[in-house]
């Protein structure tokens, strides 16, 4: 009896291993699955053909502006309707175990807030003496709610009723009957988020550029109590190894935005674009942006030597945001001229 009992135990725990050993697999295959499916950046869309359409659907005329704010309400509609919806926020696998797309999540809000900023404070109004508009005035710091919150109330929520309240704006800016929403397309308005944008990519393009290591020097120092200027201090920055993919997804999410907003100030600022000469340079920085947005060759974002064997994108990336960034410069200037 004892002797044909013994094969007995190991038999069954070799059948409880498997029990374990295969649904665990299986988990593990389905996560990966998942998170190779989600780790798809969303694809461009065209501001003025969807605005048309919204327009059309909800029997609204086109007006000035209308292509600029759906625009910003598509771009934030975006990050939860893409594959795998919002996942900054995400506390379970696969998304937990993310950082690309989460990355790229936080440079596209980042473009969205400033374009809501920039809707509340300068383009719905006539002059800084004006009243803001309701809508904006509530969507801004909905915009600005904090990107990783899981409980009540999540981002996504937040966000959602951002999209709604720059709808209800949309919606009075096309309504003739009801004059108390406008969108002032004016030079000055416009040089002012270029200088948030300006701002913006030249702080990428330095963090992309530091991937490699370089050496900083502060060119203003401040001075001293007594008045006294202190010495410049060179110092080196190099993006940890871990940090790199997070710098070049983020960047990434920034300029797929403010690639899209260009496109839709493109068509509402047109008149005034043409007025100053202007409209080249915005096309340059389409160009520019456009060409930082071509897919990624390579499963990994590789971070070889400035002139090395292998590809440095963080470097490719930062030369396409300076350019465009160059761009925006000339830009601010000729919508600066009288």
């Amino acid at each position: 009896m004892n002797a044909t009992a013994a094969p007995a135990a190991p038999r069954r725990r070799r059948s409880l291993s498997l029990l374990i050993a295969v649904p665990l697999a299986l988990l593990i295959l389905l996560v990966l699955i998942l998170m190779w499916w989600w780790d798809k950046e969303p694809e461009q869309f065209d501001p003025v053909q969807v605005t048309t359409a919204h327009m059309k659907d909800i029997g609204r005329p086109m007006s000035t502006g209308a292509v600029t704010t759906y625009t910003l309400m598509r771009s934030v509609d975006t990050l939860m309707d893409k594959r795998g919806g919002y996942l900054t926020n995400d506390k379970l696998p696969p998304g937990v175990f993310m950082d690309n797309i989460p990355n790229w999540e936080f440079g596209s809000l980042t473009a969205s807030r400033d374009l809501a900023r920039a809707l509340r404070n300068d383009f719905s109004r006539s002059q800084t003496q004006s009243t803001e508009d309701k809508s904006l005035g509530e969507a801004d710091p909905l915009l600005n709610s904090p990107n990783d919150r899981w409980l009540f109330p999540s981002s996504e929520s937040q966000y959602g009723k951002a999209v709604d309240d720059l709808g209800d704006y949309l919606g009075r800016l096309s309504d003739a009957e009801d004059g108390n929403a406008h969108f002032y397309a004016r030079a000055d308005n416009l040089a002012d988020y270029l200088q948030t944008v300006s701002a913006r990519l030249g702080s990428l393009s330095q963090r992309l550029s530091a991937s490699v290591g370089q050496l900083k020097v502060d060119a203003a120092p401040n001075a001293d109590v007594a008045g006294t200027a202190k010495p410049a201090k060179a110092v080196y920055v190099k993006t940890p190894w871990n940090k790199i993919d997070d710098n070049f997804y983020e960047a990434r999410g920034y300029t797929w935005a403010l690639l899209e907003q260009l496109k839709a100030i493109r068509h509402d600022f047109a008149p005034i674009l043409r007025s100053k000469n202007a409209d080249a340079s915005l096309e340059q920085v389409i160009r520019e942006l456009e060409e930082s947005q071509k897919s990624l060759g390579s499963p990994v974002v590789l971070n070889g030597s400035p002139f090395g064997f292998f590809a440095n994108h963080s470097l490719v990336m930062a030369n396409y945001i300076s350019r465009a960034n160059a761009a925006i410069i000339d830009l601010r200037t000729l919508l600066g001229r009288g």
